[in-house]
C-alpha cells in the first residue's frame, strides 16, 4: 500500500515537471529557429546591397517616408506649448535613430563574422553608412518642412471656430430681438438654450485649442437652428438694420471703456503711491530732529565755479530725485567735477534734504533749494500759469514751468544741462559739454521723424488756425524733446528769452481776460474762444520760446518713450546716455511697463531700512 502511493506521487510530480519544461523547450527551439531564418535573410539582404547601392540613393526619401517617417498629425497646439513638442518629438527622433544605429551596426559585426570575403564587408558597411546618413540628412529636412508647415497653418486657423461661433451668438441674439414680447414659441426656447450653450462653450477662449471637445457639436446644433430662424424670419432688410444697431451700440460701448481707461490711467499717473507718502513723511520728521548746522551740505563753495560740470533737476518726488543724482554719478568717469542743483517746493524739501544727507552722493557736489526762496516769482506768473485750466497739476506746477527762468536760478553759470524727474543715465556725459551749440541756446533730441513713436508735430499742439501764431511760426519746423537739454545761459541772457516767454504767457492770460469782458457785449467774437493758442504745458511754451534757437544733438544722448512705448528697441535703449520715461507709466507706479524698471530700480536702494518700512519693493 505504501509502495502504491509513492509510485502516484513520483507520477504526479513527473507530470508536473513535464508541463512546466515542455513550454520552455518548445519556446526556446522556436526562438533558435526564427534567429537563424533572420539572420540567414540579413545576410543575403546585405550580399544583395552591393548590387542595390545606386537604386537606393535615388529612392532614398520615397523609402524613408514608406517605411520609417509618419505624417504629423494635425493637431492645433497652443503656442506657448508648440516649440516644447517640437523638440521633445526630434528628441524622441534622435534616440530612436541612435538605436536603429547600434541595432544596424550589431547585425553588420554579426554578418562580418559569417562572411569570408573581407574586401565586399568593407564595401558593404562603407555603403550601408552611406545610404543611412544620406537617408537621415533627407528625413531631417523633410520632418523640418513639415514641422514649420505645421506651426504657420497652427498659427493661421488657431482662432477660426472661435470667431465662427461669436458670430453664431450674434445672428442668434439678433433672431432672438425679432420675436414679439412675451413669445414663448419652440424657436425662441430653443434659441435660448442654443445661446446659453454657445456662451458655455466659448466663455473667455480665444483660441481653438481652449475650446472643449463639445464645442463643435454645439457649432453645428446652432448653424442647423439659425437655419431654421432664417426661414421664419426671411427679411434681410429687417436683420441688416438690427445688426447696424447692435454693431453701432458696441462700438459705444468700445468708446466709452477706452474713455475709462484713458482716465483711470490718467489719474493713476497723476497719484503718488502710498509708500511715497509715508517715506516723504518719515523723512521729514527726521530732518527737523536736526541741528541747523547739521543740516548743511559740503563742498557748498563750489556751487558756481563754472570749470565744473552743473547739472539741475526740478522735482518734488524723493525716489526720482535720487535716482537721476544717483545714477549721474555713478556712470560719471570724474564725479568730483560735478555739482547737482536739486529745486524743490518747501514741503518736500525736508524730506529730499534728509534723503541726502543720510545718502551722500559721493564725491560730487550736491544744492538744494526751494521755489519759495524766490520772490522775484510772484504770484501773478502763478496765476498766470493756472488761468491755463488744465486739470493735470504737473502742467500748471511752477516747478515745470521754472525751466524758463533758469538764468535768474543760476546767474553765475554760463552752462548747464536740465534733467526731468523720469530719467535714467546710462553712461558719462562730458561729451556732451563740448557739443557745438553755433550761437543758440537750447540743445535738445529732435522728435520729428513720422517713422519714430516719439514723433511730435508742431500742429498737434499749436493751434495755427490763429492769425498771431501763423504769421510768427512755420507748423512744419522740427520739433524736439524736454528731458534732458544742454542750456547756453549766456546767449539766453543776451537774447533775453525769458522775457519772451513771459509775455507769450501773458498773452493767454490777458486773451483769457478780454474774452471775460466782452462776452456780454452782442455780436463780438474774438480769436481764440473756439480753441486755445496751444496745448497746456511747458512743451509747446518751449517750442516757440526757443524757436530758431536749439541745435539737434545726436539720437544717442537721449532715448524716449520709456513711459508710453513698450515696442523700443533693446539696441536703441542700451545704447542711449539718458532714458526718459516720459509719458504717464512712470517706473516708480504700479502702471509702468514691467520690462523698463530695471534701468530706473537698479539705482534704487530697498534695502534701506526707510523704504522696507514704508513697504517700497522693487
Amino acid at each position: 500500500m505504501k509502495k502504491h502511493r509513492r509510485w502516484q506521487r513520483i507520477l504526479i510530480l513527473s507530470l508536473l515537471s513535464f508541463s512546466v519544461f515542455a513550454p520552455i523547450v518548445l519556446v526556446s527551439q522556436r526562438l533558435k529557429t526564427l534567429t537563424s531564418i533572420g539572420r540567414k535573410e540579413f545576410i543575403e539582404d546585405l550580399a544583395s546591397i552591393k548590387y542595390r547601392t545606386d537604386d537606393l540613393r535615388l529612392n532614398a526619401i520615397e523609402q524613408e517616408a514608406a517605411e520609417e517617417l509618419k505624417g504629423p498629425k494635425l493637431v492645433v497646439f497652443k503656442e506657448k506649448d508648440f516649440s516644447s513638442v517640437v523638440s521633445h518629438s526630434s528628441d524622441e527622433n534622435r534616440v530612436s535613430d541612435q538605436s536603429g544605429d547600434a541595432q544596424d551596426a550589431s547585425k553588420l559585426l554579426e554578418a562580418n563574422e559569417t562572411n569570408d570575403e573581407g574586401k565586399d564587408k568593407h564595401q558593404i558597411q562603407q555603403n550601408i553608412i552611406w545610404v543611412k546618413s544620406r537617408e537621415k540628412e533627407q528625413s531631417n529636412q523633410e520632418t523640418g518642412r513639415q514641422d514649420q508647415h505645421l506651426r504657420s497653418q497652427s498659427r493661421r486657423v488657431t482662432d477660426v471656430k472661435v470667431k465662427q461661433m461669436r458670430d453664431q451668438l450674434i445672428r442668434a441674439k439678433a433672431y432672438l430681438s425679432f420675436a414679439p414680447p412675451g413669445s414663448n414659441s419652440h424657436l425662441v426656447k430653443e434659441l435660448r438654450r442654443r445661446i446659453k450653450e454657445v456662451e458655455r462653450a466659448v466663455g473667455e477662449a480665444s483660441k481653438d485649442s481652449d475650446l472643449s471637445r463639445s464645442a463643435s457639436r454645439k457649432m453645428r446644433s446652432m448653424e442647423v437652428l439659425l437655419a431654421k430662424a432664417s426661414h421664419v424670419f426671411p427679411d434681410c432688410s429687417l436683420m441688416a438694420t438690427k445688426l447696424r444697431a447692435m454693431a453701432y451700440n458696441a462700438e459705444e460701448q468700445v468708446r466709452a471703456q477706452k474713455n475709462q481707461e484713458s482716465y483711470l490711467v490718467q489719474l493713476a499717473g497723476r497719484t503718488t503711491p502710498k509708500g511715497l507718502h509715508c517715506l516723504s513723511m518719515r523723512l521729514t520728521a527726521e530732518y527737523f530732529f536736526l541741528q541747523p548746522e547739521e543740516r548743511q551740505f559740503p563742498n557748498q563753495q563750489k556751487l558756481n565755479d563754472p570749470d565744473l560740470y552743473h547739472y539741475a533737476v526740478f522735482s518734488d518726488n524723493i525716489l526720482a530725485c535720487a535716482v537721476v543724482v544717483n545714477s549721474t554719478i555713478s556712470s560719471a568717469k570724474e564725479p568730483e567735477k560735478i555739482v547737482f542743483h536739486v529745486m524743490t517746493d518747501s514741503l518736500n524739501l525736508p524730506a529730499i534734504s534728509m534723503w541726502f544727507l543720510l545718502n551722500p552722493p559721493g564725491k560730487a557736489t550736491f544744492h538744494i533749494q526751494s521755489i519759495e526762496n524766490f520772490d522775484w516769482l510772484s504770484t501773478k506768473y502763478n496765476s498766470s500759469l493756472k488761468e491755463q485750466k488744465s486739470y493735470d497739476p504737473r502742467y500748471t506746477s511752477s516747478l515745470n514751468h521754472l525751466r524758463f527762468y533758469l538764468p535768474d536760478i543760476f546767474p553765475a553759470l554760463s552752462k548747464i544741462v536740465l534733467f526731468d524727474q523720469d530719467v535714467v543715465v546710462q553712461k558719462d556725459l562730458t561729451g556732451i559739454w563740448s557739443v557745438d551749440m553755433k550761437g543758440k541756446v537750447n540743445a535738445a533730441v529732435e522728435t520729428c521723424l513720422e517713422r519714430e513713436a516719439s514723433f511730435r508735430a508742431m500742429h498737434m499742439f499749436v493751434n495755427f488756425s490763429d492769425p498771431f501764431l501763423a504769421m510768427r511760426f512755420n507748423a512744419n519746423v522740427c520739433t524736439w524733446a524736454f528731458g534732458m537739454n544742454l542750456f547756453d545761459l549766456e546767449e539766453w541772457r543776451r537774447k533775453n528769452l525769458t522775457m519772451l516767454y513771459r509775455n507769450y504767457l501773458h498773452l493767454v492770460y490777458n486773451l483769457l481776460h478780454a474774452v471775460c469782458l466782452h462776452a456780454c457785449l452782442p455780436g463780438v467774437l474774438l480769436q481764440g474762444l473756439k480753441r486755445p493758442l496751444w496745448k497746456s504745458g511747458s512743451l509747446p511754451l518751449g517750442w516757440i520760446t526757443f524757436y530758431n534757437q536749439t541745435v539737434a544733438l545726436e539720437k544717442r544722448w537721449h532715448a524716449l518713450g520709456l513711459g508710453y512705448n513698450s515696442y523700443l528697441g533693446q539696441g536703441d535703449i542700451e545704447h542711449a546716455a539718458v532714458l526718459h520715461y516720459d509719458g504717464v507709466m512712470k517706473p516708480w507706479l504700479e502702471i509702468g511697463i514691467a520690462k523698463y524698471k530695471g534701468y530706473w530700480s537698479k539705482h534704487v536702494q530697498y534695502d534701506h531700512p526707510y523704504l522696507q518700512q514704508c513697504n517700497i519693493h522693487e
